[in-house]
């Protein structure tokens, strides 16, 4: 049973120095105590970096595969170009900002291997400078509401919980974040990777989705624990960022909606979406704005791929898809937790 940990990196020399200590110990070359057939091995896929990273790799860590991508295909397209290069029963990606505990690997692995149903899961994922906190990338595992609006157990939009255990079950969730993703091998390969048009953003849960489309499962594992910076290769006001979001959730909707909510729940969206670039335009984010207008536009240029794509999911109604409207609940009902969701989710 082989594990890789495969870290993407653009010019992040920074996030490589400071977390590959504990990604290599805890990572590298690990055995389960029971399982002597277990291995694992820690990759590093450099995006055509224009810093130092690979130098540093090369120096610090030479046991430590590096493969070096011709130029920065961002993280969908990257982590797709990666993996075609290596052999093994699970991926792991993992952010390079991610502090690795002992024993990460073990649970998730253990629990997979024993169900092949799972093809994806998640540990908890906590924050790096508040370690009692739940992360914004992940929590204790993602869902997304009838409106195609993600949230996570742990994070509803910006507020975050402190983790008293309340979400220590082992439990199926709608989607794995991408900063700390298990995959299973040959899941991966029959749904193609990520969507490598995505460039970045969403591209982990329109994944997963297509995992639930499939007929997969996507779960969570408390047993394991990593802390996470977050943010670290865009802020999170940035325009770029704002358009690969807006976009990335149209075109996820587009190829994963059952055909009877498709239509409805897309000129809902295009709605609200107009609203939310009207607030940015008078709070005087004019780049915000402009993002939103033109993730618009990128959208309407791809229907034509996106139909294609659609075609080849073939997509049905899926479980864990909260039935009920986050930005209802959480902006006028004032639901600010997890718990305090008073929809159902369907099964």
């Amino acid at each position: 049973m082989n594990v890789a940990v495969v870290i993407l990196n653009w010019n992040g020399r920074s996030m490589l120095e400071r977390f590959m200590p504990s990604v290599v110990k805890y990572s590298h070359n690990q055995q389960f105590a029971a399982d002597k057939t277990f291995h694992s091995e820690v990759v590093v896929a450099d995006n055509g970096s224009t810093d130092d990273s690979v130098a540093f790799l090369e120096a610090e860590y030479p046991d430590v595969q590096v493969l070096r991508l011709d130029r920065n295909y961002g993280f969908a397209e990257g982590y797709n170009k990666a993996l075609a290069q290596v052999e093994a029963d699970y991926y792991v990606l993992l952010n390079s900002d991610v502090e690795c505990t002992p024993r990460w690997l073990e649970a998730p692995v253990r629990i997979m291997d024993a169900n092949p149903g799972i093809a994806v899961m998640q540990p908890k994922l906590l924050m790096y400078d508040s370690k009692d906190t739940f992360e914004y990338a992940g929590g204790a595992g993602g869902f997304i509401d009838s409106y195609g609006y993600p949230f996570c157990r742990g994070r509803l939009f910006s507020t975050m919980e402190k983790d008293h255990g309340q979400y220590d079950d082992d439990c199926d969730i709608f989607w794995a974040t991408g900063a700390a993703m298990f995959v299973r091998a040959s899941v991966w390969r029959e749904l193609g990777g990520l969507d490598g048009d995505f460039f970045a953003h969403m591209e982990e849960i329109d994944f997963c989705w297509r995992v639930h489309n499939a007929g997969y499962r996507v779960a969570y594992c408390p047993q394991s624990t990593l802390y996470h910076v977050g943010g670290g290769t865009l802020p999170k006001s940035n325009p770029f960022k704002t358009q690969l979001n807006f976009r990335n959730n149209l075109s996820m909707l587009y190829k994963n909606l059952p055909d009877d909510r498709r239509d409805k729940v897309l000129r809902l969206r295009l709605f609200l979406d107009r609203v939310a670039a009207v607030k940015f335009l008078l709070e005087g984010h004019v780049g915000e704005y402009r993002a939103v207008r033109k993730a618009h536009a990128e959208f309407r240029a791809w229907r034509e791929d996106l139909e294609k794509k659609r075609a080849a999911i073939k997509p049905h109604a899926v479980s864990q898809v909260y039935q009920g409207m986050l930005l209802v609940e959480y902006y006028f009902l004032r639901r600010k937790t997890f718990t305090e969701l008073r929809g159902r989710y369907s099964r």
